[in-house]
């Protein structure tokens, strides 16, 4: 059975409990599908990237026909906003129905109108965004320039500037190391594994660090960046002084230079 995140940010608990750490975050919007249910209000459940967790049954809309209708429809991501606020009417003025993070989902009716763009919530209600905070999904990430595509995955990394760390975190209210460079690949329409690890099954694969180039993930032990060019990475760090996304480099010259992560990498990872 599958079942529609319904709030901006759904925890995922490696136990039932608010009590316990975050492992992960699904968004608004995504789909998940329940494995079980450990105790009274909480449910296991997969991701669609296979990542696995315990949730507050709350959060989630696990009518089958509500799902099947949600699913049938097109969707638009909120991508180079933080946040947006699904409006009861069609000017600042309404009062706000649901918040769509990043990456978070949201289905458009109809064309947009003097700057506002009717949706479908998950729960089926009606609401409006301005036009241009939605954007289409990805494309097939196969049919674009390589090039192009390493400049969207940078650009989408960099895009949580500003963010503060949060274990587990996968949003702009925080993001752990894993969750920014796999948030930056998914915005670009590519799922790879969420932990700070090559996992077989998933499309990132070895690489020399000679060959290493802006888009590809920097492993070092329990931690992950992404290379943006010019011997610079940016990562989310628990770090203090950071305290979550920075940028680093790999050069002893730079200021930005780090030797405990430049002297342990372990490994290099490409999706090229």
């Amino acid at each position: 059975m599958k079942a529609i995140v319904n709030t901006t940010v759904c925890p995922l608990y490696g136990k039932p409990g608010r009590e316990n750490s975050l492992v992960d975050e699904v968004l608004y919007g995504m789909t998940v599908e329940i494995l079980d249910q450990p105790e009274a209000g909480w449910l296991r459940v997969r991701t669609h990237y296979r990542y696995e967790g315990i949730v507050p049954e709350g959060d989630l809309i696990c009518d089958r026909e509500r799902v099947k209708a949600w699913e049938a429809l097109p969707k638009k991501q909120v991508r180079h906003k933080n946040f947006c606020d699904v409006l009861s009417q069609p000017k600042v003025q309404g009062w706000i129905m649901k918040t769509v993070p990043k990456g978070g989902l949201a289905a458009p009716v109809g064309r947009p109108e003097n700057g506002w763009q009717q949706v479908v919530l998950a729960d089926g209600r009606t609401g409006y965004v301005p036009a241009g905070i939605l954007e289409d999904l990805p494309e097939d990430p196969e049919r674009r320039r390589e090039e192009e595509l390493r400049g969207a995955l940078v650009e989408a990394a960099m895009s949580y500037r500003g963010t503060h760390y949060r274990w587990g975190g996968k949003s702009p209210m925080g993001i752990d190391c894993s969750g920014l460079v796999s948030m930056a690949y998914m915005l670009c329409g590519i799922l790879i594994y969420r932990d700070a690890d090559i996992r077989e099954g998933f499309p990132i694969h070895r690489i020399a660090l000679e060959d290493v180039k802006p888009g590809d993930l920097l492993f070092f032990p329990g931690h992950v960046a992404m290379y943006i060019g010019q011997g610079r990475y940016c990562h989310s760090t628990a770090r203090a002084g950071a305290d979550g996304f920075t940028v680093n480099s790999l050069r002893p010259e730079d200021p930005e230079y780090r030797a405990d992560l430049a002297e342990q990498i372990t490994q290099v990872g490409s999706w090229f």
